[in-house]
């Protein structure tokens, strides 16, 4: 009999077991027909399997052999870098010595002046002095040949070569004639005079005997702007030539000073080498420029002739070989790879922290 006051249980809350609680059980303690693996079996994470620490020591050794192996691959890399390097500078040095013809032979030397005669260019003094002092060196070298074309550039540079080639036609005792292809103007005609004979093309362009100075000048500009300069020098003529600056009487008289007097050296140079050939007149050194068969007649060059005309009839021998020194691909690669290091090095000393 049973207390009024006290539920009666189901049988859920007795705990007596049912039929299908007993059967779904069951059910989940059998194995599984698709895969062939218990319940508890799938639920397992790998880590909880045998053998995991085998299985992660050996991911963590593979690791670290692939690092190993990509850190010996890099310094294998830099060492061959640094191999080709050193064998391209190699070549360099050996191809720039000497012409690529056999020089033993009589023949006639040519160098090359081409473009803007300035530091740094293929016309530089550095270049064509080199080529200069092997051509003349070679005892098979009859004459040397100038083969210009150029408008000009630095009466510096210019100013060096003629120089050179006066030493070097009284120490060997050996004729230099100048080839004028298209232009041989200002600087270019300062070195074509240290020839013997000069030979241009009656279309050349030959003379442009002065010097100049240019720039601009933005200070009206600025004015009308409202933009102000703020220049701080000292020295009183620190700022000159600055184009946002006005330019004082005193400075512009101290150019033309400067131009009058480099302009007077190469009147002299130019008197020195044409003698008296040259047929002076007031425009003979005012600056201006005449076709080749023009410069003949006023004394600026000798006649008509090109290269092989000068190598077959005044030298007397045709073979032709060129002495010229070009900066090829290798050295403009090696010297950006030097300059390179160069501003890394410069920078790592940079980035070193300051004493203090």
């Amino acid at each position: 009999m049973t207390d009024p006051l006290i539920p009666e249980k189901s049988p859920e809350q007795s705990g007596a077991p049912r039929e299908p609680d007993l059967i779904s059980n069951q059910a989940s303690a059998n194995v599984n027909s698709e895969t062939g693996a218990t319940k508890n079996e799938a639920s397992k994470s790998p880590i909880d399997g045998p053998g995991w620490e085998r299985a992660t020591l050996e991911k963590l050794v593979f690791a670290s052999l692939n690092e190993q192996r990509l850190a010996r691959r890099w310094r294998s890399f830099v060492r061959l870098a640094w191999l080709a390097f050193f064998i391209l500078l190699a070549w360099v040095v050996i191809s720039r010595n000497g012409p690529s013809q056999d020089a033993s032979t009589p023949h006639t030397a040519v160098v090359e002046i081409k473009g803007e005669i300035a530091s740094g260019a293929d016309a530089s003094a550095e270049l064509v002095v080199t080529a200069l002092r092997g051509a003349f060196e070679d005892a098979g070298a009859q004459a040397v040949v100038l083969l210009i074309n150029s408008p000009g550039g630095s009466p510096v540079q210019a100013g060096i070569i003629n120089d050179e080639i006066k030493r070097l036609k009284l120490k060997h005792k050996k004729p230099v004639y100048a080839v004028v292809e298209e232009s041989c103007a200002s600087a270019a005609y300062y070195i074509a005079v240290a020839a013997d004979k000069i030979f241009v093309d009656k279309a050349s362009i030959v003379g442009s005997i002065g010097v100049l100075m240019d720039g601009f000048g933005f200070t009206g500009l600025m004015e009308k702007l409202g933009v102000e300069r703020r220049l701080m020098t000292a020295g009183e003529n620190k700022g000159f030539l600055d184009p946002f600056s006005p330019q004082t009487d005193n400075q512009r008289v101290f150019a033309q000073t400067m131009l009058n007097q480099i302009h007077k050296q190469f009147i002299d140079v130019v008197k020195a080498g044409r003698g008296s050939r040259l047929k002076e007149t007031p425009e003979t050194f005012s600056g201006l420029f005449w076709s080749g068969q023009q410069a003949i007649e006023l004394g600026l060059a000798d006649q008509l002739g090109n290269l092989d005309f000068v190598a077959r009839e005044i030298v007397k021998a045709e073979e032709i070989i060129d002495y010229t020194r070009r900066e090829n691909v290798a050295e403009r690669l090696v010297k950006r790879f030097g300059a390179s290091i160069g501003a890394g090095a410069v920078h790592a000393l940079q980035s070193i922290p300051a004493l203090r």
